[in-house]
């Protein structure tokens, strides 16, 4: 089971780094395309959708390792059952809200397909395709809080917790 959470977690930072070559890329050949007076059509749009890409695809990844933004003033001064169960809280809401979001980007991307939505840039893209990146980003991310919620109810220290604390004793 590790070595599945390991794969997606992986995945999750693999996607996130792609788009964000795949970003780069297209950024350098439309500067490369304006020294010869070319302009490749809505390259600043995918780039815009790119970047989303990027960051949603990053979320689970970022979340499991302990690198994501979390205001550990109070937290660090808690110890034993007064952390776990602020740790346990904090879990809980942020279950809450990210199925919320996973669930609205989804039916969102859902709504754009069924309506056969297209952006409103030079290129006309399914909207649906811009869509589907920020819908399965935010899904990844619910699944790495429900991963790190299940190890907190049974006892375990969730991933990004174990991350914390090996960085704050290296120091």
């Amino acid at each position: 089971m590790q070595t599945l959470k390991h794969y997606f977690y992986l995945a999750s930072a693999v996607l996130s780094g792609t788009c964000l070559v795949v970003m780069t890329l297209l950024i350098l050949a439309q500067i490369a395309a304006r020294m010869f007076g070319v302009i490749i059509p809505s390259s600043e749009d995918f780039a815009g959708w790119l970047l989303s890409a990027t960051i949603f695809f990053g979320l689970a990844y970022t979340f499991n390792t302990g690198n994501h933004i979390r205001v550990t003033i109070l937290l660090c001064r808690l110890e034993g059952r007064a952390r776990r169960l602020v740790e346990f809280f904090n879990l809980t809401a942020g279950v809450l809200i990210s199925g919320y979001l996973a669930y609205y980007t989804a039916f969102t991307a859902y709504e754009s397909y069924i309506y056969n939505d297209v952006t409103d840039t030079y290129l006309a893209v399914p909207l649906w395709i811009v869509q589907s990146p920020m819908a399965l980003g935010s899904l990844f991310l619910l699944i790495a809080i429900i991963d790190s919620y299940i190890a907190a109810l049974q006892g375990e220290k969730p991933g990004f917790i174990a991350h914390e604390d090996a960085l704050s004793t290296a120091e």
